[in-house]
């Protein structure tokens, strides 16, 4: 997603020259600086000071870090003490809200779609 750690450095010194590639693979979401500069954007803040795409920004779609749908599904499934409540993660709120459906039809688990800084218990 772009929005920490050696990639905001790495990013900071290799998107303004024209010469360079900047790779994403996989996933950017909504109000990231990865969702920015996939989507076309010619300068991104970085550390308070506005910095120029000049370089070549590529997503290559199919590869992630996270269990796709029907993964979360089995994981649940497998998992010794289910939980009371279900949370997906936030994300897409078409996809967020599809998968809640899903949780709670397979599993019969009451689930809800976490919000930006919610921080309801799981019990």
């Amino acid at each position: 997603m772009a929005t920490g750690g050696r990639v905001v450095h790495h990013l900071k010194a290799y998107a303004p020259n024209a010469r360079n590639a900047i790779v994403f693979a996989g996933f950017q979401a909504m109000g990231t600086r990865g969702a920015a500069l996939v989507g076309g954007a010619r300068e991104v803040r970085i550390h308070g000071g506005w910095v120029s795409v000049r370089a070549e920004v590529v997503q290559i779609d199919g590869f992630s870090a996270h269990a796709d749908r029907n993964g979360l599904l089995g994981w649940l499934g497998c998992a010794p003490h289910a939980a009371s409540r279900g949370v997906p993660e936030p994300r897409e709120p078409v996809a967020a809200d599809a998968l809640r459906q899903a949780i709670e039809e397979r599993h019969r688990v009451p689930c809800v779609v976490a919000e930006h800084l919610d921080t309801r218990a799981l019990a």
